[in-house]
């Protein structure tokens, strides 16, 4: 298996849900909106011997010559849009489900992204989401995929294809859901759960969280059996590793 981080920058976020981009080597934090969050958006690929598989799809914003952040990052890695096979997502916040659909330069029409893939959503992660739209969740984001044959919509525990596997957690918001692909390795991909490894070491409560306390215990457990039976974990907001096995100490 080939995990592939697709790494569309860094970006500060306040209470205003907007994502700043930032500049490490010119911007500072302290001149940013009292509270903001210095977060990474960095979906992945994993290449296993059946299928491409995008993890969550980033932002959705586009380069001055008109072509998506998701897609440039994949043909910058070999990979052609129409080549992924499967797109799992965590959840449908704006950071995280930008990068679904894409919008026609001619008609203005939003359409899947990746026009070869089956989509893989929580039920009920699609209804809150459309229920809540507004600076979290932006519905146009995934609006064209409801009624799509490429869409699938999970929930609960289960597996597809008999090599990867999904669970609700909730936690971060309330239908949010971690996925394991195993092939040779396992690989675990949190999303928001386990956004960056700091958060895998440390027990704290986020607000920006839907259910802190729930966050926190499930990011212990995961951790923990991590460790012990050695899975790589896919750190979607973190700044400097994208991925990483936890130390077994």
């Amino acid at each position: 298996m080939k995990i592939i981080p697709l790494s569309e920058g860094s970006f500060t976020v306040a209470a205003s849900k907007g994502f700043l981009p930032f500049d490490p080597d010119t911007d500072h934090l302290e001149e940013r909106p009292k509270g903001s969050l210095l977060v990474e958006i960095q979906p992945f690929v994993l290449i296993t011997s059946r299928d491409i598989i995008l993890l969550d799809a980033g932002l959705g914003l586009k380069g001055k010559e008109g072509i998506a952040d998701i897609h440039r990052n994949l043909m910058a890695a070999g990979i052609a849009p129409g080549e992924v096979t499967r797109v799992l997502v965590s959840h449908l916040h704006k950071d995280h489900a930008g990068g679904l659909t894409m919008e026609d330069g001619i008609t203005g029409i939003r359409h899947p992204a990746f026009a070869q893939a089956v989509y893989y959503i929580n039920k009920r992660e699609l209804e809150y989401a459309f229920a809540q739209n507004g600076k979290s969740y932006h519905a146009a984001d995934f609006a064209s995929l409801t009624g799509s044959d490429q869409l699938i919509t999970i929930d609960g525990s289960g597996t597809i294809e008999g090599y990867i596997r999904y669970e609700l957690t909730g936690g971060h918001c309330p239908y949010h859901q971690v996925f394991w692909v195993e092939e040779e390795e396992k690989v675990f991909f949190g999303g928001d759960i386990a956004p960056q490894i700091s958060q895998m070491k440390n027990r704290f409560i986020a607000n920006y969280d839907y259910d802190g306390r729930l966050s926190m215990e499930l990011r212990g457990q995961f951790a923990e059996k991590g460790k012990r039976e050695g899975w790589i974990f896919l750190f979607y907001h973190d700044t400097r590793l994208p991925f990483a096995r936890l130390d077994r100490e």
